[in-house]
């Protein structure tokens, strides 16, 4: 990844939209805010390869769903100031989170983790989880289109439906349907759908949910967003998480011979080490520096991560 991403100025005298903290300083904006989660429950949280830990939490993550709560009331206060100018009753809309990054990067955990810390707020006790994975088009049609090796890319995705989804959501209907993701069949569920009901907060969590509109016009899922979030680390320790993460669940999830990567469980360690290799290479790098990191001059903050999977800095988009 660049030396200079979001919150650095390079000599040249180049400014950035973003303001970088220090993870010490950031740590320092909640020092009497208590931490509402158990060791217990941060590990059941933590995904496959992550090292997310109850001081991290308390350093990075407390600090920031604070902030967020901070936006999701003050946009609440906005709309009923809005309301009462206008002179018409309008009821309160979702506010809705974007959280972007690359495979492997760990923010499905960070969307997990922020879900649980924000519905502690006294302001914000419902907040509910949709991941992208559910509008990927289902196998057989990714086979039908000849793109089933771009799994994950921008196309793959069935945009317009999550556009109707969030839309939905934040027009205040009363109950809205997203489609049911099984990571063991590598597939969607047609039996099975996620039900959400106006929830005070939304976490919207995928890898290109940053994107703009298709053709440069038109509405984009991203302008639905009211806080978004990319979580950042070099390209180098990313492609070593995966390929950690690809053996760990090699010796994991891949031994259910239910599960579509079953007959990877039988390959040698150094087979596995060269597949990880091929699918990152073919594959996952591609997907983001083509289509997700150049997202990520787009978001309210990004999480940069060193090569331990810790946050070392925060990038906050000045306002």
């Amino acid at each position: 990844m660049s030396e200079h991403g979001p919150g650095h100025t390079p000599s040249g005298g180049h400014t950035s939209p973003f303001v970088e903290i220090a993870r010490a300083d950031w740590a320092a904006l909640a020092p009497t805010t208590e931490l509402p989660l158990t060791p217990t429950e941060i590990v059941e949280l933590r995904g496959l390869g992550d090292r997310l830990d109850l001081q991290e939490v308390s350093d990075v993550y407390l600090p920031l769903s604070k902030l967020i709560s901070l936006y999701a009331v003050g946009a609440r206060t906005l709309q009923r100031d809005t309301s009462r100018f206008l002179g018409r009753e309008a009821p309160g809309t979702t506010f809705v989170i974007g959280v972007a990054g690359s495979v492997a990067v760990g923010k499905s955990t960070i969307a997990r983790l922020l879900r649980e810390l924000l519905s502690r707020w006294e302001d914000t006790p419902r907040v509910e989880l949709v991941t992208t994975d559910g509008f990927l088009l289902p196998n057989a049609e990714l086979e039908r289109r000849g793109i089933m090796a771009r799994k994950g890319f921008p196309e793959s995705y069935d945009r317009r439906a999550l556009l109707r989804f969030v839309t939905k959501v934040k027009s205040g209907a009363a109950e809205v349907r997203a489609p049911f993701y099984s990571h063991l069949s590598y597939d969607i569920m047609r039996d099975a759908e996620i039900v959400v009901r106006r929830p005070d907060i939304l976490i919207v969590e995928g890898l290109n949910v940053l994107q703009p509109p298709e053709s440069g016009h038109g509405l984009a899922v991203s302008d639905l967003f009211d806080f978004t979030i990319y979580v950042d680390a070099r390209t180098g320790d990313i492609a070593k998480w995966y390929e950690d993460r690809f053996l760990a669940l090699r010796e994991g999830a891949f031994t259910n011979p239910k599960s579509y990567f079953h007959r990877f469980a039988d390959l040698s360690l150094d087979e596995a080490k060269a597949l990880a290799h091929d699918f990152w290479s073919q594959i996952n790098e591609p997907n983001l520096l083509q289509n997700v990191l150049p997202t990520r001059s787009r978001a309210d903050l990004v999480l940069r991560k060193g090569a331990d999977h810790a946050v070392t800095s925060v990038l906050l988009r000045k306002l």
